[in-house]
């Protein structure tokens, strides 16, 4: 097995639980649909997979060495597997990821996913400065950057309302008065129990002294509004 020792394969599978753990615990910490067992799953399976092509490839070698008439006849690839893994991972990372009319979830913990399988692999074969340079980076991707980089969020701002003329009005006069910008609106309408029940689905820029909740605030002390709530869109 590539001249593995026991103890070489043990530290390779327990560094992948380390670090996958680590992952996963960032992403169960904030209540993503993949946590630490999902991710620390998915490493040791592509660090295992990552062990057997070296060990496949091994004794591809050994046998061409043993028998050079061999050499023509045996075929051996090392990246057939871990090509495996790579393209296979994604079926598993689209399960986190929700779609609603309103909301797009899980993207970020599809792509830790994705980035903890690649760290399986360069575990499997033994890339040490891959790993810890590799890990670092997803940490501090997962961790800082949000805090480091400040970028202003674009949101969805939900009303239901009753009689629609009137509190159009209201709403397109609220935001004119408060200059918030309308990026977007989609609209639907219900019946429950005989009564028409408006919903807007405003996707809007605030101005900087502006805050969602003075919005809700505003809005919601209108009488012809029903509920307003901010739909965020999550990763």
């Amino acid at each position: 097995m590539l001249n593995l020792s026991l103890k070489e394969v043990v530290i390779r599978l327990t560094l992948s639980i380390i670090i996958a753990g680590c992952v996963g615990f960032e992403r169960e910490h904030k209540n993503r649909p993949a946590g630490i067992r999902t991710h620390i799953l998915v490493c040791i399976g592509a660090t295992i997979i990552a062990l057997t092509q070296q060990s496949i490839a091994e004794e591809a070698f050994s046998l061409v060495r043993a028998y050079p008439k061999l050499a023509t006849v045996i075929k051996y690839d090392q990246s057939r597997l871990i090509a495996q893994v790579v393209s296979g991972i994604g079926f598993l990372g689209a399960g986190t990821i929700i779609v609603t009319k309103q909301r797009v979830m899980g993207l970020t913990t599809a792509a830790s996913l994705w980035a903890v399988a690649a760290v399986g692999i360069a575990i499997g074969m033994g890339y040490y400065q891959v790993v810890f340079v590799g890990f670092a980076a997803i940490m501090f991707s997962l961790s800082l950057v949000q805090k480091l980089v400040k970028v202003r969020k674009i949101n969805n701002l939900e009303i239901q309302y009753v009689h629609r003329q009137e509190t159009k009005e209201f709403i397109n006069n609220y935001f004119e008065k408060k200059n918030i910008e309308i990026e977007d609106v989609t609209f639907e309408v219900q019946i429950i129990e005989n009564e028409r029940i408006y919903r807007n689905t405003f996707t809007i820029d605030l101005p900087r002294l502006l805050t969602y909740a003075d919005v809700i605030d505003d809005l919601s002390m209108y009488p012809n509004i029903r509920e307003v709530r901010l739909v965020a869109v999550n990763d």
